[in-house]
């Protein structure tokens, strides 16, 4: 039998398997499970049979909701050819799923005859364990080597896949390989710095009531006392993201329920999955105040460039936000800490594609999802000036012994809540800070994000990393126009990528004024977007605040 032959065969194989299951299976994520592991498995061949991932988690969502992910062989997400191949698989009707398949091995010369190898693991949604078990029949419908890691957070699972394709130069391909390697690289760096008057080394964890959790009580026993951490909304009573997690302490900027508050301390909050990590602490006062993705990133950006600076390393440094990124934090970092600073737009591949750009390349969405990536030649150099037996002086050996340390602290493969927790409590125990040290960088802007439903959301479009509409026409100028009347302000706007709303962003000098412009920018939107439902009005507690001040 000829390869085409062969092809034709699997793929039709596919397709008779895909049908039937639809047909015994009402639950939509059933039939799409099924579907994406056709697909991870063909991912795989096409990657020459290198290990690719597979995540069962719905991240930050409700408890009821849940999806699937699939991870690259260097841990990184899927190529955006292969998103769009996921999409047409996935929405393929019964009738032009063969042809889908076709499609997809021949567009991207898939060998169907090379093995493929699967990682996959899952959270804590009741309905994971269902999931994983649809994943694990259509795997085998392509005959691939799989390997349950059963619950893991999200950044774990990416770390297992580089572990495994960089055959353990990375690291070592199991749960507690993962342990191993940050703890014993956070542990050395902070016993450099046993003499401390502010920093105290000790945080308070919302867990989220997920996968985050079990995790952060897995790591306690590998940091040999050297951060005490206390995990509450464990999942043993609270629903999954419900009033807790790092989405909501981010949208509604309060302490999650199930934390008692206490002034003086570090609290963080994980989102379900693992992958998001917000700050907050409250003053003497009990006033809340959020260290959200911006503040992560200042922190690190400005830690990696005094590093760097005495090191004597000559890298390129670089940081990437998107347009939510508070504008205080954008001003500090490039006219404060003269680090360059990329634009991108909304969502984590874009982030984590151009901070590959830099030497150095640190990124964090407002919602606490990032981490920081290094060149090959960045590290090679690093390596090479932390291992060296001859320094000029005392401070560059010490400086790049911390660079080392630091890199293996960090997982480069997608943001790691975890990993960053350890990433910023080394930074925070070597400048001997505590949280209000930390805040008190720069000055946020008041911000304000509001949704308008419209007919249809595809009408309006943008450019310049989302910052600028070019479609409707005039509308750019209409909201240019409103955002003059305010003092340091800006605003942009956005269709949402999953529903008929446009989402509006604002910013301005007095949380009235942003309120405002908010107001103001969604009218806009409501009138050029062909908006339904009531045009937007600002509520009257705000106008009486806009009187008072």
């Amino acid at each position: 039998m000829g390869l085409l032959d062969l092809e034709e065969d699997i793929v039709h194989l596919c397709f008779i398997v895909l049908k039937l299951f639809m047909t015994f299976r009402a639950d939509d994520l059933d039939w799409i499970v099924f579907r994406v592991g056709i697909l991870s498995a063909l991912y795989s061949k096409c990657k020459e049979g290198a290990t690719v991932g597979v995540m069962i988690t719905a991240s930050h969502n409700p408890e009821q909701d849940n999806g699937v992910k699939i991870i690259g062989p260097m841990g990184e997400m899927m190529e955006s050819t292969w998103e769009n191949l996921a999409t047409q698989l996935i929405n393929a009707s019964d009738d032009g799923l063969e042809i889908a398949l076709q499609q997809l091995v021949s567009t991207e010369s898939v060998d169907v005859s090379c093995p493929a190898r699967v990682f996959f693991a899952r959270d804590t949604r009741p309905s994971s364990p269902l999931l994983a078990d649809i994943l694990i029949q259509a795997l085998r419908l392509l005959n691939c080597t799989i390997k349950d890691y059963g619950i893991l957070s999200t950044p774990q699972l990416h770390y297992m896949v580089r572990c495994q394709n960089t055959e353990g130069s990375y690291g070592i391909a199991t749960e507690e390989g993962y342990y191993q390697k940050i703890s014993q690289a956070f542990c050395s760096f902070v016993s450099q710095k046993p003499n401390r008057s502010r920093y105290a080394a000790h945080v308070v964890v919302d867990g989220a009531n997920g996968v985050g959790a079990l995790k952060a009580r897995n790591l306690i026993g590998y940091l040999d006392g050297h951060l005490s951490i206390d995990i509450y909304n464990d999942g043993s009573l609270g629903k999954l993201n419900y009033r807790c997690g790092a989405d909501f302490v981010k949208v509604q900027q309060t302490a999650p329920d199930g934390v008692p508050a206490k002034a003086g301390v570090r609290y963080l909050s994980f989102d379900g999955d693992a992958d998001r990590v917000v700050y907050y602490f409250l003053d003497k006062e009990n006033t809340f105040h959020l260290l959200d993705g911006d503040r992560i990133a200042t922190l690190v950006a400005s830690y990696l460039g005094q590093l760097l600076t005495a090191a004597g390393l000559q890298l390129r440094l670089g940081l990437v936000q998107t347009a939510y990124a508070n504008g205080a934090s954008t001003h500090y970092i490039t006219d404060v800490l003269k680090v360059p600073v990329s634009c991108v737009n909304t969502g984590v591949k874009h982030l984590h594609h151009k901070a590959v750009d830099y030497d150095i390349g640190v990124y964090f969405e407002a919602n606490g999802h990032g981490t920081v990536v290094f060149s090959s030649t960045a590290a090679e150099l690093i390596r090479a000036a932390a291992s060296a037996d001859k320094h000029e002086n005392e401070e560059k050996k010490e400086a790049s012994k911390k660079l080392a340390l630091l890199v293996n602290i960090i997982n480069e493969t997608v943001g790691d809540a975890i990993s960053d927790m350890l990433l910023v409590e080394a930074i925070l125990c070597d400048r001997d800070w505590d949280a209000e040290d930390w805040h008190r960088l720069y000055i946020d802007l008041p911000c304000r994000q509001l949704k308008v439903k419209v007919k249809d959301r595809t009408v309006v479009k943008t450019a310049d990393a989302e910052r600028k509409t070019v479609s409707p026409p005039g509308m750019q100028n209409a909201i240019d126009s409103i955002v003059r009347k305010y003092l340091k302000s800006r605003s942009f706007v956005r269709p949402s990528g999953t529903e008929d709303v446009v989402r509006v962003y604002a910013e301005a000098d007095t949380k009235a004024n942003t309120d405002q412009l908010a107001c103001d920018v969604a009218q806009v939107v409501y009138d050029y977007a062909g908006g339904i439902g009531e045009r937007p009005v600002l509520p009257a507690y705000h106008l009486a605040e806009r009187v008072t001040q």
